[in-house]
């Protein structure tokens, strides 16, 4: 009987190596995307794909089955600076003018593995005290982006500015939550730098991927230890950052483009883009719905 169980157990997590290579490349894709979008963050969409917390343990002790996890992860990697360079053309060439559309979609991707994230959350218990953890962090994180939404300076770009932009998405993906591309907006960056992946300006690039591997190596350890000590604490944390930043994102990027001026720009009308919004929201929340569902139905071998 108990032979009959495991091997249910491992037909139910077999599932075709060709499908889960090309899963996790389109995990890379949304990944490299949340990197880039204004109001997202790619840390947010690895914990939302369940890729978050194997990659931050293989990068905090990146010598331990180094070939096995480098091979897992390596479409995760290919995927996500396809994804980084296809949106970065986007970027320039329509993101000013439909950036309330590609926004909605991309909040409906959040919005619709919100629950699939809670569970995850609760999956070692829940305290009142987490409640007041998710409580708090989003609050906290709505109010930050809300004031922090003008644009506060120009910086002129040089080599440092680039590795700190680097830094800066390096944090994006160990602290989930937090979206690089907003403070690259804040201080004038964010166009330059898109120009520059466009347009494969090296002296852009090299530096970004410098710096952003520099911050992971040094904070992947600490990001690690927090989550083996305060799981139930740091994904509460996570789940309130995502709520707060996800809020946050309407009254920031959604709700300006509906001024006049940047309707005329995109040729539509207050109620097409209305309901473009709209149904471009729903598109995402149940799109990310289903595939959470996927994911449960396939779950994935413990990396480590």
């Amino acid at each position: 009987m108990k032979e009959q169980e495991s091997g249910i157990i491992r037909e139910q997590k077999q599932i075709n190596p060709v499908a889960d290579w090309f899963i996790r490349l389109l995990k890379g894709v949304l990944v490299g995307i949340g990197f880039i979008l204004p109001g997202l963050s790619g840390g947010v969409l690895a914990v939302i794909f369940g890729i978050y917390d194997p990659l931050i343990r293989f990068l905090a002790d990146i010598r331990r089955k180094f070939l096995k996890n480098a091979l897992y992860f390596l479409p995760v990697a290919i995927g996500a600076a396809i994804g980084i360079v296809l949106f970065a053309v986007v970027v320039e060439k329509a993101f000013g003018k439909y950036a309330a559309l590609f926004v909605s979609l991309f909040v409906g991707f959040v919005a619709g593995t919100f629950p699939s994230l809670y569970k995850t959350a609760g999956k070692q218990g829940r305290k009142s005290s987490d409640m007041g953890i998710l409580i708090v962090t989003t609050i906290a994180i709505f109010a930050l982006m809300l004031v922090g939404g003008q644009q506060l300076t120009e910086v002129t770009p040089n080599l440092m500015v680039w590795l700190g932009s680097g830094l800066l998405m390096g944090l994006g993906l160990i602290v989930p939550g937090m979206s690089p591309s907003n403070f690259l907006i804040y201080f004038g960056l964010y166009d330059k730098m898109a120009i520059g992946i466009k347009d494969f300006d090296f002296g852009v690039i090299i530096p970004l991927i410098i710096g952003f591997i520099v911050c992971v190596l040094l904070f992947a350890k600490l990001a690690s230890w927090l989550f083996r000590r305060y799981y139930s604490g740091m994904y509460h944390f996570i789940l309130g950052m995502v709520v707060g930043s996800s809020l946050a994102i309407f009254p920031t990027v959604v709700f300006p483009a509906f001024t006049a001026e940047q309707l005329a720009a995109a040729g539509l009308t207050f109620w097409g883009a209305l309901l473009m919004s709209l149904l471009l929201f729903i598109a995402g929340t149940v799109a990310s719905w289903l595939f959470s569902k996927v994911e449960e139905k396939y779950p994935r071998e413990e990396m480590f």
